[in-house]
Formats: C-alpha cells, sequence, structure tokens
C-alpha cells in the first residue's frame, strides 16, 4: 500500500501541483476518486502538451464504471470517437459490446479508454513524444479507478504500455504487469472487422477474460 500511495503523490504533482487531497484513511489512498476523476478530466480536456490539441474535436476521457474490476484500453480514439468525445462508439465499439454480451458482462460494468485522449490526424499511429506526454494521464486513472485486470486492445496498446517489442501472437501467449495490474492482449475490435478469420481467437481470448474476470 505504501508503493501504491508513493506513486500516486508522483502522479499527483505531475498532474496538479502542489495541492493534493489525501485521505484520512491512508489505507484507502484517495478520499473521493470519482471527485479526482472529474479533476483529471477537467486536466485532460484543457491539454496542450502536445500538437493533437490543435486538431481535435473533443479530448475522449474514457467511459464506464469508474469503479470497474475490468479495463479495455485501446490505441488512441478515432474520427466517430473524436467528434462525440466517447470511445469505441462506431462499428468497433458495437462489436466490442457484443463480445462482452457473449461472457455476461454490460458495458457499463467495465472501464473503457484509450492511451491517448486525442485523435491523431488521418488515424495515424501515434508518436513516441505524444505516447509520453499522454500515457500518464492513463496511470492516473488507473491507480483512481484500480481495475484488477487490464485487456489491451490491438498491438499498439500493447507495445505501448508493456514496452516490448512482441508479436501480437506473443504477445496472446502470456500476462503482462502494467504499474501492478495483470493485463492481457487481445486483437482490436477493428482489425477483426477487417479480417473477420481473427474473430474465433478474439472470441477464446474473451472466454480466457470471462475466467479471469470472475476470479477477480
Amino acid at each position: 500500500m505504501h508503493d501504491d500511495l508513493k506513486r500516486y503523490l508522483n502522479q499527483q504533482l505531475d498532474l496538479f501541483g502542489d495541492e493534493l487531497i489525501l485521505s484520512e484513511e491512508v489505507e484507502k489512498v484517495l478520499v473521493d476518486p470519482e471527485k479526482k476523476l472529474a479533476e483529471l478530466k477537467r486536466v485532460i480536456e484543457s491539454c496542450r502538451k502536445c500538437d493533437l490539441w490543435k486538431t481535435r474535436t473533443n479530448t475522449v476521457f474514457g467511459s464506464g464504471d469508474f469503479n470497474a474490476r475490468l479495463a479495455f484500453i485501446g490505441e488512441a480514439p478515432g474520427r466517430d470517437e473524436d467528434l462525440q468525445g466517447k470511445p469505441f462508439v462506431g462499428r468497433a465499439g458495437m462489436l466490442l459490446e457484443r463480445l462482452l454480451k457473449t461472457i455476461g458482462i454490460k458495458r457499463d460494468e467495465v472501464f473503457i479508454g484509450n492511451v491517448l485522449k486525442c485523435r491523431p490526424p488521418n488515424n495515424r499511429t501515434p508518436s513516441s513524444f505524444e505516447v509520453s506526454q499522454c500515457e500518464p494521464y492513463l496511470v492516473a486513472q488507473l491507480q483512481l479507478i484500480r481495475p484488477r485486470l487490464i485487456v489491451c486492445l490491438g498491438l499498439t496498446a500493447a507495445k505501448t504500455l508493456l514496452k516490448v517489442e512482441y508479436t501480437l501472437g506473443q504477445f496472446r501467449q502470456n500476462m503482462f504487469k502494467y504499474h501492478g495490474i495483470d493485463v492481457l492482449v487481445t486483437y482490436h475490435p477493428a482489425a477483426v472487422l477487417r479480417n473477420p478469420n481473427l474473430e474465433k481467437f478474439i472470441r477464446e481470448d474473451f472466454e480466457k477474460i470471462k475466467r479471469l474476470y470472475s476470479e477477480s
């Protein structure tokens, strides 16, 4: 718990400066995670740490249950997400919801977000600088939400979080840790839409997610 508190304090100093709100019950680490998430959302909405603020329509903070045991993290918002300010709202989002339904989980029971909070122009791959500026926001979100399991959607999200150069097949065969949280990697729903032959594999992964979720 000491390490959790230390990580939280360092993250707060990076994001909010010297003003910190600490729990009276230190073991809980935070006074009001939902309040801190609201503060974090406001910080992200005004962020200009990289040039993506110049081309975004909306920031995409993430959505779902802010007390979720399960979090899905993608690479970055796409066109629909940028327009609506919500993650996974297009065809990929619909597929994600259907996959969740097959394992008895509702979308509003999980947290869904992206590494980047702004859409890269033309949906290009995020630059290393953009990731370095935006990833601390994701770390802060996860420290506040405290999920038991993270599912990386797609190769770029997996490489960004886990900092290893594996193929997606290699990622799928292993479990990882990200800031102390278990991580599983599967295909991005958009990739499955482009290549329906991948559907059987992502369904296998969701069965694994179901098992791990029930054990968490």
